[in-house]
Parts: C-alpha cells; sequence; structure tokens
C-alpha cells in the first residue's frame, strides 16, 4: 500500500505519500493478518449468514466519499469481508469513475476548476442545474478533488487534494475481497450516447465486480445474461416509494408488490431503511413484513441510509449501534446487508453486539453512573429519568441535592429550576433573585419555593443541541414523569435489585448554611439514616458523596464513612503530586470532564494526557463526565459513535467509570463480547489521540491553543463550611398580585425583576 501510494500521486494528489496507514487510521491497528471472527449465533438472513457490511464509498462518514483513503482504511477498521461500494458514473470520454453522483458539484471542487461550466440537463425527467460528469473527460477531471458532500461533517479534509479514480484504478490497486458497483443513472448516460454496459463488459477479467445494482429495470434485464456463470449478484435497487422507475414507468411502491417479478433478474433488493422500520414523527412504527416477504421470494435484503450522523428515530437515543441492532437482532427477521457510510460501526454492531441477549455477562470492569438518571431520554432527575437508568442498567444513579425553602432536599441537575422546569410559566416567576455567589445574573432558585410549590412543576428536558445543530430529545416526554425528594430517590435504588449504589452530588453548601439557613450537609446524612443506607444490615448499597468543594468532603467524612468523590471542575492537562496527596485525605476518588482526558481543538484529539494513570497511582478511581450519544457531543476522532468514544476511555485510557446521560450505552457496552478476544478486532480498539490530525493538510490543521492549566494545591484548599446562620423567619412569598400597585399608582414591578423573568422566558424557549 506504501509503495503505491508513492507511485500513483494522481489518485491521492501530492500529498499522498505521507497518508500511511499505520499513521492515518485512527485506530491502534493490529496485524494485518487478523480476521475478525463473526458472531456463532443463528441469523435470520436469507442464507443463515452474517449481515454484510457494505462501505458506500469507502469509510465516507470520515473521508471525502471515494477517495482512496476512504476505501483504504475500510479493510483496517471494519470486518474482513466488508465491501467496497463504488457509485459508477461516467465522463464524457466512456472511463468509469467512482464518484457519488452524476452531479459534481456537492462532493468535489468542480466549481473551482471550471467555473464556467456548469450545464442543464433533464434527470429521471426533472430539469437539473450543476456541472456534470458527462461534460468532463477524465483528463479534464485531473484538476478536481474529492470533498466532503455532507454538511455535517468535518471539512478538515477537502484540502487533501484527493484525486478522482476509476473504477479499474480501486479494483486494480485495492483488490478489495469483494466489489459493489452501483449504477443509478444508465437511462440518462445512455440518452447521452454512453454506456454503461459496454463499460462494464470492457472491464479486464482482473477485476472482479462481486455486486451490481440499479434502479433502473431495464438495465439490470439486459446485462443479466452477458457476464456469464462467474458474473456479479443483481441487485434491484428500490427509490422511495412514490418516485418513478424510468423504464417501466412505475413507481417503486407498485413494484414493492411484485416481489416474484423482481426476482427473475436480481437475486437481491437494496432499499431505504423506511421500508422496513416505517417513521412517524421520527418515531418508529411497527415493522413491516417487508424482509420476510422479500425472503420468501428468494431475494436477499441490503438496506440502505445508515450513518452515525444522520438523523435516526427517537426511539434509538441517538445511538447508531441501536439502530443496527433493530434490523438484525429484533427476533423477527435480519437484513442480509448494511449499506453504511461508517463501516466500523456496523462491523462492531454485527461482530461485538448482536445477540447479546439480557442475561449477557460483563465483560470489562467499570462503573456506569448516570447523570440525573437517563436525561437523554427523559426529563432529568424524574422517576421516569431513574427508573429508565436502573431498567437499562446504570451501575449507580445520581441526585443532584438541591433545597427547598421548607429544607426539604430533593433532586434537580440545578438549583435553578429555570433550567430544567416550567417555572418561567407558573405563577412563581415573580421569585426571580440574583445571587453572586452562585450565578451572575438573576435565576429562579430552589431555596425560594417550598417543597409542595415545587411538585406542581412540570419538569422539562434539557436540549444541549438544539440551538446549534437543531437536534431534540424524545419530544413526545419532553415534561414527562415528576421530581423526587432524595428520599424517594434512596428508597427507589434500595429496592433495585441491580444498583451497586448511589452519588449523591452536593454543590453550594456554604451560601446555604450563610444565607438561606439550610444545612444540605445535615440534611442528606439525615435522609440517608432514615432510609436505612447507614446500617449495612439494612442495604448493601455503596454511597458516594461528590462535590466540586473540599470544604464540603471534609464535613461528610467527619461525620460519616460514605465514599467522598472529588470533582475537578476545569479541564486539565496534569495535576501535581502534592495536590493528589491533599485530595487524598478526603476523597476516595475523583471525577475529570474528558477533555482533560484527550485534550480537543476545535473537535479533534490533539493528544492524550497521563492525567488518569497518575491519580490512578495514588490508589484514587478516575471518573469521566460527560458522555453522550448525540455526535455532535464527540471529537471527530470518535467517528460519531459514542460506543467508540466510551471505548477508548475505557479501554485506551483505563478510565473506572463514565458519567453518562445514556447509561445504555455504556451498560451495552460492558457486555461487548469482542472485548473476551485474546486479539481485539481493530473496530473495537481504541482510537489513536490525534491520530487524524497526521492526514489532515497543514492548512487544516486546528490551530495551536495554550495549554491548559495543572492543578495545583491551592485549588483543592478551601476553608472549612460555616456554620448554619439562622435566617429570619419570612412568609413564603406567594404569586404577585396584578391589582397590587406601588406609591404612584404603578404595578409593583421593578426592571431588574423584568429582565430576569425575560431571561428565565428565553431560557425555557430552549427547553422546549
Amino acid at each position: 500500500m506504501t509503495t503505491y501510494m508513492r507511485d500513483k500521486p494522481s489518485m491521492l494528489g501530492s500529498r499522498a505519500s505521507k497518508f500511511l496507514l499505520s499513521a492515518l487510521i485512527l485506530i491502534h491497528l493490529l496485524p494485518t493478518q487478523l480476521l475478525a471472527q463473526r458472531s456463532k449465533s443463528p441469523w435470520q438472513t436469507l442464507t443463515g449468514s452474517a449481515p454484510l457490511i457494505i462501505a458506500r464509498g469507502g469509510f465516507s462518514g470520515l473521508l471525502p466519499d471515494s477517495s482512496v483513503d476512504a476505501y483504504s482504511i475500510v479493510s483496517q477498521t471494519s470486518v474482513s469481508d466488508a465491501v467496497l461500494w463504488c457509485d459508477v458514473q461516467l465522463t464524457k470520454d466512456g472511463v468509469g469513475i467512482c464518484f457519488p453522483d452524476v452531479k459534481m458539484m456537492n462532493a468535489s471542487s468542480i466549481q473551482d476548476a471550471y467555473p464556467k461550466r456548469k450545464n442543464s440537463y433533464l434527470v429521471n425527467g426533472v430539469p437539473t442545474q450543476d456541472w456534470f460528469t458527462i461534460d468532463f473527460t477524465l483528463k479534464d477531471l485531473k484538476s478536481v478533488f474529492l470533498i466532503r458532500g455532507i454538511l455535517s461533517r468535518s471539512d478538515a479534509f477537502d484540502n487533501n487534494q484527493y484525486a478522482i479514480s476509476t473504477v479499474q484504478d480501486i479494483a486494480m490497486e485495492l483488490k478489495p475481497k469483494s466489489f459493489w458497483l452501483n449504477v443509478q443513472h444508465d437511462a440518462f448516460y445512455a440518452q447521452h450516447n454512453l454506456s454503461i454496459s459496454k463499460f462494464l463488459l470492457s472491464l479486464p477479467k482482473t477485476v472482479t465486480i462481486n455486486y451490481l445494482s440499479s434502479p433502473e429495470v431495464t438495465f439490470l434485464r439486459s446485462i443479466g445474461g452477458r457476464f456469464g456463470k462467474a458474473g456479479p449478484k443483481f441487485v434491484f435497487r428500490f427509490l422511495e416509494k412514490d418516485d418513478v422507475e424510468v423504464s417501466t414507468n412505475q413507481t417503486y411502491g407498485t413494484l414493492l408488490g411484485n416481489l416474484t417479478f423482481i426476482k427473475t433478474f436480481a437475486s437481491g433488493v437494496l432499499v431505504p431503511k423506511s421500508y422496513i422500520w416505517p417513521l412517524e414523527d421520527q418515531y418508529l412504527s411497527p415493522h413491516t413484513s417487508f424482509v420476510q416477504d422479500a425472503h420468501k421470494a428468494g431475494l436477499e435484503v441490503y438496506a440502505s441510509g445508515f450513518a452515525n450522523d444522520f438523523d435516526m428515530a427517537y426511539n434509538y437515543s441517538f445511538d447508531p449501534l441501536a439502530e443496527y441492532l433493530s434490523f438484525m437482532d429484533n427476533g423477527d427477521f435480519s437484513v442480509d446487508g448494511f449499506l453504511s457510510d461508517f463501516p466500523l460501526t456496523a462491523s462492531s454492531a454485527v461482530d461485538c453486539f448482536s445477540h447479546l441477549g439480557s442475561n449477557a455477562s460483563t465483560q470489562v470492569d467499570f462503573l456506569v453512573i448516570s447523570k440525573n438518571g437517563a436525561s437523554g431520554d427523559y426529563p432529568g432527575c424524574t422517576d421516569l429519568a431513574y427508573s429508565k437508568a436502573i431498567k437499562d442498567g446504570a451501575d449507580i444513579i445520581d441526585c443532584s441535592v438541591q433545597m427547598s425553602l421548607d429544607g426539604i432536599p430533593f433532586c434537580l441537575n440545578s438549583v435553578d429550576l429555570g433550567e430544567s422546569t416550567n417555572i418561567v410559566q407558573s405563577p412563581f416567576r415573580n421569585r426571580s433573585a440574583t445571587v453572586p455567589e452562585i450565578a451572575p445574573l438573576g435565576g429562579l432558585y430552589s431555596f425560594s419555593l417550598t417543597w409542595s410549590e415545587i411538585q406542581t412543576l412540570r419538569p422539562a428536558i434539557t436540549n444541549p443541541y438544539n440551538r446549534d445543530f437543531n437536534l431534540f430529545r424524545n419530544p413526545k416526554e419532553r415534561s414527562s414523569g415528576k421530581l423526587v425528594s432524595l428520599s424517594d430517590f434512596l428508597n427507589l435504588a434500595k429496592n433495585s435489585t441491580s444498583l451497586a449504589g448511589v452519588l449523591i452530588s452536593v454543590e453550594n453548601a456554604a451560601y446555604l448554611r450563610e444565607k438561606q439557613g439550610l444545612d444540605v450537609v445535615k440534611a442528606v446524612l439525615d435522609t440517608l439514616t432514615k432510609a436505612g443506607y447507614s446500617n449495612a444490615t439494612t442495604t448493601t448499597k455503596k454511597v458516594m458523596i461528590q462535590s466540586t468543594n473540599s470544604s464540603v468532603l471534609v464535613d461528610f467524612k467527619k461525620q460519616s464513612r460514605y465514599e467522598t468523590v472529588y470533582q475537578v471542575e476545569e479541564t486539565i492537562r496534569d495535576i501535581l503530586d502534592s495536590a493528589i496527596q491533599d485530595i487524598k485525605k478526603f476523597a476516595d476518588a475523583v471525577v475529570v470532564r474528558k477533555n482533560s482526558v484527550f485534550p480537543v481543538s476545535e473537535s479533534f484529539t490533539t493528544g492524550q494526557t497521563n492525567l488518569v494513570e497518575r491519580l490512578q497511582r495514588f490508589q484514587l478511581p478516575v471518573y469521566v463526565e460527560l458522555f453522550r450519544n448525540e455526535f455532535v457531543s464527540q471529537p471527530w476522532d470518535f467517528l460519531s459513535d459514542a460506543t467508540v468514544e466510551i471505548n477508548s476511555h475505557v479501554t485506551g485510557a483505563g478510565i473506572n467509570g463514565t458519567i453518562t446521560e445514556f447509561p445504555l450505552t455504556a451498560a451495552r457496552y460492558k457486555r461487548n463480547k469482542c472485548l473476551t478476544r485474546k486479539d481485539l478486532p481493530p473496530y473495537m480498539s481504541p482510537v489513536q489521540p490525534a491520530g487524524l490530525l497526521s492526514i489532515m493538510s497543514p492548512t487544516s490543521l486546528p490551530p495551536a491553543e495554550a495549554p491548559n492549566p495543572v492543578f495545583t494545591d491551592a485549588d483543592v484548599t478551601e476553608p472549612p463550611l460555616p456554620p448554619v446562620i439562622a435566617k429570619a423567619p419570612t412568609s413564603s412569598p406567594g404569586p404577585l398580585s396584578t391589582d397590587e400597585k406601588a406609591p404612584n399608582g404603578q404595578p409593583r414591578v421593578t426592571l431588574s425583576l423584568l429582565l430576569s423573568a425575560f431571561a428565565m422566558v428565553l431560557a425555557s424557549l430552549l427547553l422546549l
């Protein structure tokens, strides 16, 4: 491969010789002779074999579609029999190239190379303006380079000058074990006196075509008998049901009802995944019988449209593995193959996570700690979020303790009720206050309402990526569930047979003692005692107390024997030994941020710190937060796959626990059957930190940033918690009367209150 890349610069552009696979691949590569062992569990595919992994344009979810590097890394990151997919287009001189579409503007630099050669043609009867492959010879295209075709993906590789490759180049130089050619527009080329059939039949015998697909009936019927016995498998590609097939003038929805006819010229069908699992309002409807019907007709079923960074059903909680599993491990059917932009994820789904069953044993030891319960699926800190976290396999569920006006400790992700409830639409919206010790702006704080008042509020699911990326979590349940007191939380956990324990987070203790007369430490300890957690004969559940304040943990240590966890809020690159020794005096474990393990610049990892190793050397377990499933929450290095990110932190960095809003993803990873193998398959090896920077053009490298700080003794040391200062008794403020007048006859509402309420309304809208 290295020799090829040096000898064929036209294939890769001027910088191709840099891209050795051992450097460019983000995976810690294993010996190339390693063959991934496929699952031996029974499959409900037509042949009984595991589903095929088809890499659309190579690893096109990471690198430009149809680039040589995108094709090359498939064999290094996927199952050994993964298929390379090439969308065949014809040039003006009849040469077949691998390019995602007959239109070129979206995935190449054609507009820059030939700004005046835009054209207009009828494509399947639709007038279309663009730059078309039929207007350029192969020689013309030597100055055109491949770029990302989907805007949600990184443009950092657009300057790599990836050349457009011919079909023969890919087949001869990469020698794929299996090669799939897709012919999307045979009729269009025929209208312009170009023949796909002629091109395919003229390919030398050294080019092996294993699969040939097309959405055009006439093309497949006419070419079917011309390859002889050694020809490819023919696959009819269904487009959307309302689209019209050009040669029969029937909709694909109509053709769907005549699978026996399809069987006369094809051995399989390729369908959009919605043919199998329809969606309604982005939620799954019951699956159709399409796979079973096609299998009865003797047709293999390949499903298309799989990508980690595409919209998927809310049911999957932004987890691409969950989506793959629903198409092959549902108890009713399995598709025969996946057409995917992310073949690594598809490979791990098939080989590592299929047929696990609910009783699969744990293969790796680390704690799955929830963040406000399963707060990616339900409003955080509600009964529903906690119940789902337990069901999903969390080892530890957490409660961020807040205090009500009447001293009741309860669970909520923030002391500001406006962040996760509907308080700004409630009668209590007038209770805004500015508390500099907590936040510079006004808020509607828990200690301004009694617990009975708080219980009347509706919780709101958090949507951290709605503003920038228009990603919303489980809209149907955005206000479901009820808030729970610490007492109810502890009872729920105690009654669970699967939980190892609970984590209770305590913040703002000093302010609450000094300014509100509330002792959150005492409230937590008293509630734990009443719930039976201080008595080993009542429950064996582990209790962990977490805080960013050393003074809080020191206070708990003095009064109890519960485990204490120190949270480092800042992103740091290292920590002094003396600081670790100080932490050891009051904490049994440490929580750090993900970026403190893998530093990130412009969404690319830039390396790996030794922070985890250093803390563990002092016998301090390290838990890392915050893990989310949304692909935009992860650096590009983790391939838009939450499981890849977890694997890199657990297997790669050796952390002791994940703090996650989606416990199911981490809990499933613990049962990953690939982790039992002596040699990990490449799709279950941790990423190489900063690996993607090595294949990036220097002009695209993220700018150097100032290094993160080193955590010192001064960052740890705090004065002890102040004593509780009783607050002067006041009546609980009620809703503001609209008739109440100030002496000047105007309603008694201050400007600051209006501004604060306005800010709260804005915050509330962002939660919707």
